[in-house]
């Protein structure tokens, strides 16, 4: 008698990355908060749908005032995922810090077994240098346009783009972002902390431009530079943009 053995379903984990943005409160409290009411309304597709995460690290809050600024952000239909740099006793279990669960304050300290070991200097054999080790690479090179609505996020290194960035379109980069035609839609330069990148485009005409977590909306830009080959930089904390001959 043969006696049927049914396959099982296969169960798969797989891993997949999310961009976040992190808001990080400075004081006064209530100019901070007025002014995140303002970039919304400015720009109110700005955050459509994306993960928020709260860095409280560099201001000393009070919990009354960490309920306050959550509740601020809430109220706001933002997706607040996160909540750093506070006692997580504070905290409903949905916002403790990441990745998930409770963590003790103070600064990351892993254990000395998994501590990273700092490389040997490049030894001399034979009174010839080593061969240097060739870097990855830390380019992306988009040859389309990117339409509205998609996102290319490349936290890596520099972006560029053969083509235009349609109005609603967001390229987002770790370095710099060339954009060989139109910028029409936002783009995040910087995002990793470098603020010497910069933001090049053959026509401009964006919706918001994010060097380093500093940023210029529409109606903050001249007038005279819409059309214009352009290029965006920071200078002591102030976006620059300036025409290209």
């Amino acid at each position: 008698m043969s006696v049927a053995v049914k396959s099982r379903i296969s169960f798969r984990l797989l891993g997949r990355s999310y961009l976040a943005f992190a808001l990080s409160p400075e004081r006064p409290l209530d100019e901070w908060l007025a002014e995140l009411d303002r970039w919304e309304t400015k720009s109110p597709s700005f955050f459509s749908n994306r993960p928020i995460v709260l860095d409280l690290h560099n201001i000393a809050v009070t919990r009354e005032e960490a309920f306050e600024i959550v509740a601020h952000i809430e109220s706001r239909d933002l997706r607040l995922i996160a909540v750093e740099g506070v006692n997580p006793q504070w905290l409903p279990a949905r916002l403790a810090p990441l990745p998930g669960a409770a963590q003790p304050g103070g600064i990351f300290q892993p254990p000395e077994e998994r501590k990273p070991v700092r490389p040997e200097p490049l030894k001399i054999v034979d009174n010839e240098p080593l061969e240097p080790a060739v870097p990855d690479c830390s380019a992306l090179l988009i040859d389309y346009p990117v339409r509205s609505g998609q996102s290319i996020i490349f936290p890596h290194g520099d972006v560029t783009v053969v083509g235009s960035v349609a109005s609603g379109a967001e390229i987002i980069a770790g370095g710099s972002i060339h954009v060989y035609g139109s910028l029409r839609g936002r783009a995040f330069a910087g995002t990793n902390g470098n603020a010497s990148a910069r933001i090049f485009c053959n026509k401009f005409d964006a919706e918001i431009l994010v060097i380093d977590g500093l940023y210029k909306t529409a109606d903050d830009f001249d007038p005279k530079l819409r059309g214009t080959s352009v290029q965006a930089r920071l200078n002591q904390d102030i976006m620059n943009i300036e025409t290209m001959n």
